[in-house]
């Protein structure tokens, strides 16, 4: 049985304490590897050796930390296959997503921030020639870098990437669901010459590992991505020292349907936005509204569209959807499930295990895209975020409802409008309290643009200049030009 590593000051080592976690497959639900149950020592010993990198690394030229990220960019997409399978394996998503997907996003996050540092302008300011004023940007220190389980090396390298861009040397955590892409990226980091301790990566649990990350006082900044309740106790354990502080965390997010809409042209693209990744994605479209006028013709066509998806084997090249995360995760999703009907909800569509389900798979976590109708607004299922493949639909008489209805939620983190009426969308995408509305399109990112959520969505932007910011400190200098 295979058993990784910690990745600390360039090597790999065994956790101090000598524990191990299983790693179990939600495809077959058998135990396919096991990962550190990594400790307060292994934290510090990853701490220190990122400290000790800093001077150096902070130091170095903008033009040679971009030349490593670009070759760090390239042994990903030379490894593509093997990352891909390592990343299915791990989450159970089909393998053309993390072919087509994750590992390419990867790649791309390392060389747009190794371009974004080349051509950085910073600001400077004229006193009517009395002084000068201009802005330095310099590195915060070390980076305490929570990853999420859902997509592992995607949204790994989107803080890695920046960070070490911007001159700091990292520490992370990647979720203890999902740690074989984060153990093969040590080997592509040595590989890339990347100087040791610049990088470390600690496997592990939340509880201890994560918690002395964000406790410690050695690391001045925090980026997380994950759930709200945790996001909620990191915000906590950072405060009394202060730290730099940006967490992206759950979403309930609306999609907006109007009547105008060619009904058969876009039900597969709001299936997509409800359903990929098993639904396991922040930004996936959990709340369909629908115009009335097309509602009935609407509600039959996605009912009949998202039965006929294929749910099953990762591996297969055929398969819309893999299974959920785990065990404890396929109950709670189920759980949700059953309160939708208590509370009064129609299932059109999903709702119950896959039939056929081949011999590979049979001991899996895998749930049918389950589609809800006839519940209230108030209802608990539309407050909750359910992180799977479970969605309801809803008819709404007028725009200006729909709006009130997808903002009736403790969070804020996206929303997609779909029409042809593009005055009209830009009105509702003013309206709507997230932070990011797509029109006519879903999950297209430009990486310019700023991201995150508003409420318990999150904290902070990233993205473009957003991230330059937060991984920098802005140091203003002003300079007398005249005598006094």
């Amino acid at each position: 049985m295979e058993r990784l590593k910690n990745f600390i000051n360039g090597q790999f080592i065994a956790p101090a304490g000598g524990g191990y976690l299983d790693k179990i497959s939600p495809v077959s639900g058998e135990k396919i590897y096991e990962l550190p149950d990594s400790n307060e020592v292994d934290v510090v010993a990853a701490i220190r050796a990122a400290q000790a990198a800093f001077k150096d690394w902070s130091a170095s030229k903008t033009s040679q930390r971009a030349k490593i990220l670009n070759r760090i960019a390239d042994l990903l997409d030379e490894q593509r296959e093997a990352l891909a399978l390592a990343e299915t394996t791990d989450v159970g998503k089909p393998l053309e997503l993390a072919k087509t997907l994750d590992i390419p996003r990867a790649a791309l996050n390392f060389r747009f921030f190794a371009s974004a540092i080349v051509h950085k302008t910073e600001m400077a300011s004229d006193m009517d020639g009395e002084a000068l004023n201009y802005v330095l940007r310099q590195p915060v220190g070390v980076a305490g870098l929570i990853a999420p389980w859902n997509l592992p090396l995607y949204l790994l390298t989107w803080k890695i990437a920046p960070a070490l861009a911007c001159g700091n040397t990292v520490v992370c955590k990647p979720s203890e669901w999902t740690s074989k892409t984060a153990f093969l990226l040590g080997e592509i980091l040595n590989e890339a010459g990347l100087p040791p301790g610049v990088c470390n990566i600690i496997l592990g649990q939340g509880e201890p590992a994560g918690s002395y990350l964000v406790k410690h006082p050695g690391v001045p900044l925090i980026s997380f991505t994950g759930g709200t309740a945790t996001g909620e106790k990191i915000q906590a354990m950072a405060a009394s020292n202060v730290k730099k502080l940006s967490l992206e965390l759950g979403g309930k997010n609306a999609t907006i349907v109007l009547k105008d809409v060619d009904v058969k042209k876009v039900v597969p693209l709001i299936a997509r936005a409800s359903f990929l990744n098993s639904g396991e994605i922040c930004l996936c479209g959990s709340k369909i509204l629908v115009q009335e006028e097309i509602f009935a013709e609407f509600s039959a066509e996605f009912a009949n569209y998202v039965n006929a998806l294929k749910v099953g084997d990762p591996l297969d090249k055929n398969t819309f959807m893999g299974p959920l995360i785990s065990q404890a995760h396929f109950d709670k999703v189920l759980s949700w499930v059953e309160v939708a009907k208590k509370e009064g909800g129609k299932i059109i569509a999903g709702g119950t295990r896959p039939e056929g389900l081949n011999e590979s798979c049979k001991n899996g976590y895998f749930l049918r895209p389950t589609v809800i109708q006839e519940l209230t607004n108030c209802s608990e299922i539309h407050q909750t975020e359910i992180f799977g493949p479970v969605v309801t639909l809803n008819s709404f008489k007028y725009p200006h409802d729909a709006v009130k209805w997808a903002n009736n939620s403790p969070y804020g983190l996206s929303a997609s409008v779909w029409t042809k009426n593009l005055t009209l969308a830009h009105k509702l995408a003013a309206d709507l309290r997230v932070g990011t509305v797509w029109v006519n399109t879903w999950l297209k990112r430009d990486l310019r643009m700023p991201f995150g959520g508003s409420k318990l969505s999150g904290l902070g932007r990233e993205g473009g200049e957003h991230s330059l910011d937060f991984f920098t400190e802005s140091k203003t200098v002003c300079v007398q030009l005249t005598a006094e």
